[in-house]
């Protein structure tokens, strides 16, 4: 072998090593495809019947918004007080976000990503104007899509509403969509409706494709059935289903 053609394979052994050496650091610096955690986006029905009233805890009537953003308020601080207990060793990452209705459509009201109950928290207390029609469909699709962007492995969405779907696609339309695509991706995704203040047989179309449904009243019920949701199954994954009734009494 010639000397030109000896440091002509050198060179390629030298390319192909340092090709090797930054595919392996590549590799080291990419993040991980799942990592176990909680990925929600809430839907919360911000529509005109929301300022129709029902039963607060102390049994005065009162707006219905005002009664779901407390509730909500509370899920949050459970959330916030999960993460502060949760082991550095094992840490369990949340990510949320907040889905309204915006007109015949939805937007997120809360940016989802790292959980910042501060954000949520202040949009829930500062929220007082319901109005317009329920695009819930819209709205769980872009809560869906969302969730789905997120590489923790829990992936939820939780859906409070005072009434059926009123604009745009219905949810129990979007809801097989959104399993096939994260079916497509390696993962799930779990889907939870409240029925505040109307009949949960409403939803039994989203039921009947897994959809977890409970109904709640009043204030009282309306947090028995948001804390059953998140403790059973969000954070726990349970399939068992509420004992509670599925008709407004």
């Amino acid at each position: 072998m010639n000397t030109s053609a000896a440091t002509h394979k050198l060179a390629w052994f030298f390319i192909l090593y340092i090709t090797a050496g930054l595919a392996v650091m590549g590799q080291k610096a990419s993040p991980p495809l799942s990592v176990d955690g909680i990925a929600l986006a809430i839907v919360y029905d911000t529509s005109g019947s929301m300022l129709d009233q029902v039963k607060d805890g102390s049994g005065q009537m009162v707006p219905k918004y005002r009664v779901a953003s407390r509730a909500l308020v509370a899920i949050t601080d459970r959330l916030q007080a999960l993460a502060a207990a949760t082991p550095k060793e094992k840490p369990c990452p949340i990510h949320s976000g907040l889905i309204v209705f915006d007109g015949d459509n939805a937007t997120a009201a809360v940016k989802f990503g790292p959980f910042d109950p501060q954000t949520m928290v202040n949009w829930l207390k500062t929220f007082s104007h319901p109005q317009g029609s329920t695009p819930l469909g819209e709205a769980v699709r872009l809560a869906g899509q969302t969730v789905l962007t997120s590489n923790l492995t829990r992936k939820h969405v939780l859906i409070l509403t005072d009434g059926v779907n009123t604009r745009g696609a219905d949810p129990a339309a979007v809801i097989p969509r959104l399993v096939q695509s994260a079916g497509q991706r390696g993962t799930m995704i779990s889907f939870h409706f409240v029925a505040f203040d109307v009949d949960a047989q409403a939803f039994t179309r989203v039921k009947k494709l897994g959809a977890t449904v409970v109904a709640a009243a009043d204030e009282k019920q309306l947090n028995t059935q948001l804390e059953f949701i998140l403790e059973e199954k969000i954070l726990l994954e349970a399939e068992t289903p509420p004992n509670a009734s599925e008709k407004k009494k």
